[in-house]
């Protein structure tokens, strides 16, 4: 069932899986993407990151994507928005799912 960007990202940031109605955003739970570009990740504890795939953020991919960031944006901490090269060089972190945490 397709939804609106807003109900796709608090999917993700639920861990469920999520599509919009021209399937330009989805998530499997875990990973949030634009068209096939991951753009964010949520770790099992609920914590989730986002690329700064945006022109200000210096990974601007196209307009669209660029929008779906900056909903995501509003909907994650601050501290967990990343320059899209530490988010690409985090990947095999996210498949481990070892991000560290405040805590530890």
């Amino acid at each position: 069932m397709s939804m609106a960007n807003h109900k796709v990202i608090n999917a993700w940031k639920d861990g469920k899986k999520a599509v919009n109605g021209r399937k330009s955003l989805w998530t499997d739970g875990k990973w949030l993407y634009s068209y096939r570009l991951a753009i964010g990740f949520r770790t099992s504890n609920g914590i989730c990151v986002l690329g700064n795939y945006t022109s200000a953020g210096g990974g601007f991919r196209s307009q669209t994507t660029s929008c779906h960031v900056g909903r995501a944006r509003r909907a994650v901490s601050t501290d967990l928005i990343w320059h899209p090269s530490v988010f690409e060089a985090s990947k095999e972190a996210f498949a481990c799912d070892t991000l560290p945490t405040k805590e530890g």
